[in-house]
């Protein structure tokens, strides 16, 4: 029995897909069941609630062998810690309790580098898999970069400004990969019933790139001149707490901001294995993804 958490956003919707083919008993820990596609509700197990709620973590736990963990984001959570170690507790107890044998959670790059106990979101992400590993079980923490798939948000700004904004300086090259390639692994893995042991898989995607050369790849694909602007990392916090976030989560934003211009992701090194596992290249990614969102928004 696999458990699949968070399943209808965009890594634990394509998990789910992947893994609900019948060979496998599946479930699914869901709050809205209606999010689920008609076709996937009809093969797996649904539980509906939280998973960070002990009740239901008792019932969809009870007779589970594998579980996929993705915390789900809460900008208005009172403390980081709060967010991810907090949101685990139940589930961690729920491991224990009822023999769960193999974890796999979606994670950060950076542990073991000078940035890692200052990172915000990264350093209480590497907290919470620190108390699921502690448990015994089976643990592979998918050690992930910044998502291709973030720069959707910027969709409308790059189409009516031509433009998009981060921290990073314009030639900063740094991993990056889209959220299909990491359903894939995470798939791989949750349908693996050999492996032990606790261990990162570092997600790098194909190649590093900079925003500017992100910028180019985004202009010829859209057929327009897009630039990328440099913003303060006060500017990203300001913009976060302008969308609701509380004031601790803002912090903790900037903080893993900071964290990733000092070097955050640059811990592992890139191996061609990587560009094998997560092949999906940006500019793959901006024909596939990207552009349709644009040119609908």
């Amino acid at each position: 029995m696999i458990v699949v958490t968070a399943p209808t956003g965009n890594i634990g919707s394509r998990v789910l897909a992947e893994i609900a083919d019948g060979a496998r008993p599946v479930r699914a820990i869901v709050r809205d069941p209606a999010k689920l596609p008609a076709d996937l509700r009809e093969r797996v197990d649904v539980h509906v609630g939280s998973h960070s709620d002990p009740e239901v973590l008792a019932r969809a736990f009870d007779g589970a062998d594998t579980v996929f963990w993705l915390v789900p984001p809460d900008p208005r959570a009172e403390s980081v810690d709060a967010a991810y170690s907090g949101f685990a507790r139940p589930a961690v107890e729920a491991i224990r309790t009822h023999g769960v044998r193999r974890v796999v959670s979606v994670s950060a790059l950076g542990r073991g580098t000078a940035s890692a106990e200052r990172a915000g979101h990264v350093t209480a992400t590497l907290a919470m898999d620190d108390l699921i590993a502690d448990t015994g079980v089976a643990f592979r923490a998918l050690a992930n970069p910044t998502f291709m798939d973030n720069l959707l948000r910027q969709a409308s700004v790059i189409k009516e400004q031509g433009a998009f904004y981060d921290v990073l300086p314009p030639d900063y090259a740094a991993p990056t990969a889209c959220t299909r390639d990491i359903a894939a692994v995470a798939s791989r893995l949750l349908l693996d019933p050999l492996w032990t042991g606790r261990q990162e898989v570092p997600v790098l995607g194909p190649q590093d790139l900079s925003p500017g050369q992100e910028a180019s790849i985004v202009s010829e694909v859209l057929g327009i001149s897009v630039k990328y602007q440099q913003i303060p990392v006060s500017a990203l916090g300001a913009r976060v707490l302008a969308n609701g976030h509380s004031e601790a989560m803002a912090q903790s934003m900037m903080d893993m901001a900071t964290a990733k211009l000092n070097h955050l992701d640059a811990g592992v090194t890139r191996t061609p294995q990587h560009a094998v596992e997560t092949p999906t290249t940006f500019r793959q990614w901006c024909e596939e993804v990207l552009k349709p969102v644009v040119d609908k928004a």
